[in-house]
């Protein structure tokens, strides 16, 4: 039986004055678990992870729907728990079960490996982390950004990385070649994590009926790599921990130190003068684990239809209800924990379409309370697609048009600029507003300011930009099976060309400037299987989600095959970080040229405006077959990068005419003359 409820004097004691969860206090441990619907909720306290039944405590329903309980000691800290809700009739808008469900606003969580999960809520004393003085690195213009996106992972698993194997978080901070030190040798000055928040990393075995009667049929690996199904929004991954491991129905989690490496990497990362960025999954929740939301209050945390049926907008099966109190509540307080308790200093909100703009102008409001230039961009789109909502509301956002003009969307089918096509939709007078910064007012324009556009040609979505190339420039390698990966990455000529004139367009383009993993190099992801379960085994892969192996994780040793490209990129990177008008002029100072090749896009562009030295004058022949001749205005210009290489200190001085040979481009720069 259930033990008694606290005392008299606790019950009087007013209980909404505590966040949900857990909260140590003067009077004892505080647990307030929001589930109107449920008809008895009890909680569960254990001495160790392995039990299977602990001391229980019945909890008391407030006229919030919060039921609490208040423990007057800390005899609880050190230990776990969870609760067991308790519904008397079948609702539509409950979902009901049988197991220990752990607290939605945990801050640590103890599992199994097993796609179930079965977490437990570890309740931990808060410790203080010497941050050493540390505070957010973000600049106030964020045109200055240089992204690299990339899971946590993919830097440091491959033996090339050169790590001490201590766990994921510890290895990015301390590894020889990858991790911080591939970050540093490349120049950015942002990383962007792919979802470190607790996820569903387990997805049911592949082609076996599980409790529910539900079969796996689409993924042969069981396995959520990349993250995009969120269990917990305010505790870290544990896998990525030293303790951590991944052997099958192995528990993980059993202490905190997830938190502390964590916050290690941060602080190191910071001492580096790099931004970090999560990517934050709040469109939906884990589908296959006992995830909280969707066993205390179902009809309250997602969007249903009037039969209690998920509904998916974000096409991942069950989408969040942004707009109900305890959805935001849960959505903005663990941003703001993000921010003070890690010292994240940005944020990529997969599928924010799903969000509503109450919550999204909520989100921006506290943020900037704790750190004015928070970074804040939008995936925008899932449900709707709206990214001049987002710039209306002072939000930046991953910008679809640039590299889909730029790149194409399929390639075989849809193929863009740098490969001398024109995207569906795409035309010249768009291709220019893309590089001043997709504005609004002008032809396919989204944002009312380049600050809200943050630009790119590949991301973790998708074939990489090098398989992208390799596709659309030989078909017949789509379906083509690979036996040695260093033959599929190594590019040949004119794969070079473009994959040179895609990161030139990409980098002379006004806003936010990201890249993916591996981009630099044109990696291939060649579908590594270990299971002999699919059937694409040795393809180029598009959607890499389900794979922890090769297919993602980078061979620094491939880097060489495509040395010229990643030199190219390390140019290109110096180059736009000490070029300020290559990123944020004011649109009146980009000209355009007119020239008879629609092809051929040459601009001047004036850096008075944004603090530049010099002014430029930028020309991109997309023309596969001939070479323009660009008239230069009046003195001796100086080329900073042409078709085969950047240097920051100049390649050559010319003056009257140059020529851009086919599939290339040129930067050329003059130091500016003040009238005065």
């Amino acid at each position: 039986m259930p033990e008694s409820s606290p005392s008299t004097a606790i019950k009087e004691a007013s209980l909404d004055q505590y966040q949900l969860g857990y909260t140590i206090t003067d009077i004892g441990i505080v647990f307030r678990l929001f589930a109107p619907k449920a008809d008895e909720v009890i909680l569960e306290v254990f001495d160790h992870y392995e039990q299977t039944s602990g001391n229980r405590f019945e909890m008391e329903k407030d006229g919030q729907g919060c039921w609490n309980y208040v423990q007057p000691d800390i005899s609880f800290i050190g230990k776990w728990y969870g609760y067991r809700l308790i519904k008397n009739e079948e609702s539509l808008f409950f979902e009901s079960t049988e197991h220990l469900i752990a607290d939605p606003w945990s801050r640590h969580v103890t599992s199994r490996n097993h796609y179930l999960g079965f977490a437990k809520t570890l309740i931990v004393e808060k410790m203080s982390f010497d941050w050493e003085g540390d505070d957010f690195v973000t600049p106030s213009d964020q045109r200055d950004l240089i992204i690299y996106e990339t899971h946590i992972k993919d830097l440091v698993a491959h033996p090339s990385a050169k790590t001490y194997v201590q766990g994921v978080y510890n290895d990015f901070r301390e590894a020889e070649v990858g991790g911080i030190n591939h970050l540093k040798k490349l120049g950015v000055n942002a990383v962007e994590f792919l979802p470190l928040q607790k996820f569903a990393y387990y997805e049911p075995p592949f082609n076996q009926k599980i409790e529910d009667g539900l079969i796996n049929t689409w993924n042969p690996y069981a396995r959520n790599y990349w993250g995009y199904m969120t269990s917990f929004f305010l505790a870290p991954e544990t896998i990525y921990a030293s303790d951590a491991t991944l052997d099958e129905k192995e528990v993980i989690g059993r202490s905190d130190i997830a938190s502390t490496e964590l916050k290690k990497l941060v602080k190191t990362l910071h001492k580096e003068n790099l931004s970090v960025i999560m990517d934050v999954v709040y469109n939906h929740a884990s589908q296959y684990d006992l995830n909280p939301l969707k066993y205390t209050d179902k009809g309250h945390y997602f969007r249903t239809n009037e039969h209690g049926q998920y509904l998916n907008d974000s096409w991942t099966g069950n989408d969040i209800e942004t707009q109900t109190e305890y959805s935001r509540k849960l959505i903005v307080e663990s941003i703001k924990y993000w921010m003070t308790e890690y010292h994240i200093d940005g944020f990529r909100f997969d599928l924010a379409g799903i969000i509503d703009w109450k919550t999204i102008d909520l989100i921006k409001e506290e943020a900037q309370k704790i750190n004015p230039n928070v970074i804040l961009i939008a995936e925008p789109w899932g449900g709707e697609y709206k990214p001049a909502g987002f710039s209306d509301h002072g939000w930046a956002s991953w910008n679809d048009r640039i590299r889909n003009g730029f790149k194409g969307y399929d390639p075989l089918f849809n193929k863009g600029f740098i490969f001398g096509e024109w995207s569906h939709g795409s035309t010249r007078f768009a291709l220019e507003n893309f590089i001043r910064g997709t504005l609004e007012k002008a032809e396919h324009g989204l944002f009312n300011t380049s600050a809200h556009s943050v630009n790119y040609i590949e991301s973790h979505d998708g074939y990489t930009i090098g398989d992208f190339i390799r596709i659309a420039l030989t078909p017949s390698k789509k379906d083509k099976v690979y036996t040695k990966k260093s033959v599929a990455t190594k590019l040949d000529e004119k794969e070079v060309k473009v994959a040179k004139l895609g990161a030139l367009s990409l980098f002379v383009s006004q806003g936010i400037t990201m890249i993916h993993a591996g981009q630099e190099w044109a990696r291939s992801k060649v579908i590594t299987d270990h299971t002999g379960k699919d059937q694409n085994a040795g393809k180029l892969d598009h959607d890499s989600y389900n794979k922890d192996n090769e297919t993602n994780w980078l061979n620094f040793n491939e880097l060489k095959l495509n040395q010229s490209l990643f030199n190219y990129y390390l140019g290109l990177i110096e180059l736009r970080k000490n070029s300020p008008a290559l990123r944020k002029a004011a649109p009146e100072e980009i000209v355009f040229k007119v020239y008879k090749d629609p092809l051929h896009i040459t601009f001047s562009i004036n850096g008075k405006s944004s603090g530049d030295s010099y002014d430029y004058f930028i020309s991109l022949n997309a023309n596969t077959s001939l070479t323009h001749d660009i008239d230069l205005p009046k003195g001796s210009w100086e080329v900073v990068a042409d078709a085969k290489l950047v240097d920051i200190k100049g390649i050559e001085t010319i003056q009257k005419i140059y020529s851009v040979p086919e599939s290339s481009g040129v930067v050329l720069r003059k130091l500016r003359v003040s009238k005065s």
